[in-house]
């Protein structure tokens, strides 16, 4: 069953690389440790400025895609069962039928809203301390102190992503392959139907 296309492939790999590069070049720059191994500091903050600039762009890139356009206004909409998943999952209630989905699970939902405007603000506040004449002093060290904690948060739920990933063979064979086997999709997102059914 086909559930990317090649356009959303590419946009999550991409973005996916960005994100890592602009993660593990920040754990460079502030664990002491690993600025020690690495060295070549201007190199290192180079490559996380530019990195974390560019995030953005494959997802932009990918708006010529109407495959990618359709998904995003799927991730875009709460229904009941969304809020019923929410709940069975806060519950811990994983008998058959407890946990409906469209196309995207409210978990995905909530990672694709949360992370999309985590980027803004990680671009936003990254900006100001990039360019230090756009902003007063005290506005530069409140973007100091939100783009470091949120850039925390990002690491940690990234990560839980991740695992969630490695926990889901399927999954990631219909990121990686953009098909997936119809059993899967009729257990895991019950309410997903392929065009033309």
């Amino acid at each position: 069953m086909r559930r990317f296309s090649t356009a959303e492939r590419w946009v999550h790999r991409t973005t996916a690389w960005l994100v890592l590069l602009c993660v593990a070049s920040a754990a460079c720059l502030y664990v002491p440790q690993l600025a020690e191994l690495v060295g070549r500091r201007h190199l290192v903050v180079t490559v996380h400025e530019w990195s974390g600039l560019l995030i953005p762009v494959p997802l932009l890139a990918g708006l010529v895609s109407r495959a990618l356009r359709a998904d995003l206004s799927r991730l875009n909409r709460f229904g009941p069962h969304d809020r019923q998943w929410l709940v069975s999952v806060l519950r811990r209630d994983r008998t058959p039928g407890a946990r409906p989905a469209g196309k995207f699970n409210a978990g995905q939902k909530l990672y694709a809203a949360w992370i999309a405007g985590a980027v803004l603000v990680m671009t936003g506040t990254g900006l100001l301390m990039w360019f230090t004449g756009l902003a007063p002093l005290v506005w530069r060290t409140g973007a100091t102190f939100v783009h470091d904690w949120l850039a925390l948060a990002i690491g940690v739920v990234v990560a839980g992503h991740m695992a969630k990933a490695l926990a889901d063979p399927e999954a990631r064979r219909g990121m990686r392959t953009g098909s997936v086997e119809r059993p899967w999709a009729r257990s895991e997102h019950p309410l997903w139907r392929e065009p033309g059914e």
